[in-house]
C-alpha cells in the first residue's frame, strides 16, 4: 500500500513539475513581442475619471486583462493582493464601457486601479496578444519581468523582490 501511494505521488509531483515549465515555457515565448521599451508613461486616466500619477521611486506593475477572459477572473485576487502593497496599475481591454467595468470590479470584490482602454491603444502600444500580461519595471522604468497567462501571488512576489534587490545593486 505504502510504495503504491509513493508510486501516485511521485507521478502527481512530476506532473505539476512538467506542467510548471511547460507553463513557463509558454508564457516565455508569448512574452516574447511585447515592447521591450522603458515605461514611459507616467501618468494613468483611471476609470473614476481620476489621474494616477506614478511613483518612480518604485516598482511598478502594469496588467491587462479582461472581464471576458477566464484566466484574468482566476487571476484577479492576486493582482488586488499584491496591489495593496505595490504600485499596480490595471488596464481592462476591449471590455465594455466605465459602468460594466465597475459593476464587475464590485461583482468580484476588486478595488485595484483600473485604465479602460476601450480602442485598445494602450495594449497595442505595448504589444499585448493575450490576457493576463503581467509587466513588471524597476524604479527607472526598465521592463524587468513579464508573464503572459496567469501568475501567482507568490510568483508576483518572488519577481518584485527581485526587482527590489536589483535596484539596491
Amino acid at each position: 500500500m505504502y510504495e503504491k501511494l509513493k508510486h501516485y505521488f511521485k507521478e502527481i509531483l512530476t506532473f505539476f513539475v512538467l506542467l510548471a515549465i511547460v507553463t513557463n515555457l509558454l508564457s516565455f515565448y508569448k512574452s516574447l513581442d511585447l515592447n521591450k521599451a522603458p515605461l514611459d508613461l507616467k501618468e494613468f486616466y483611471l476609470l473614476d475619471g481620476k489621474t494616477y500619477h506614478l511613483n518612480t521611486n518604485e516598482a511598478t506593475i502594469v496588467h491587462f486583462w479582461a472581464t471576458w477572459c477566464p484566466v484574468c477572473k482566476t487571476e484577479a485576487p492576486n493582482i488586488e493582493q499584491i496591489s495593496k502593497k505595490y504600485q499596480v496599475i490595471t488596464i481592462a481591454v476591449d471590455s465594455g464601457n466605465k459602468q460594466e467595468i465597475k459593476n464587475y470590479l464590485i461583482q468580484h470584490h476588486l478595488s485595484f486601479k483600473v485604465v479602460n482602454d476601450i480602442t485598445k491603444s494602450l495594449a497595442q502600444q505595448f504589444h499585448i496578444q493575450a490576457y493576463p500580461t503581467t509587466l513588471i519595471y524597476d524604479r527607472n522604468g526598465k521592463l524587468i519581468f513579464s508573464d503572459v497567462g496567469y501568475t501567482t501571488t507568490l510568483g508576483l512576489y518572488i519577481r518584485l523582490f527581485i526587482v527590489d534587490v536589483l535596484s539596491k545593486i
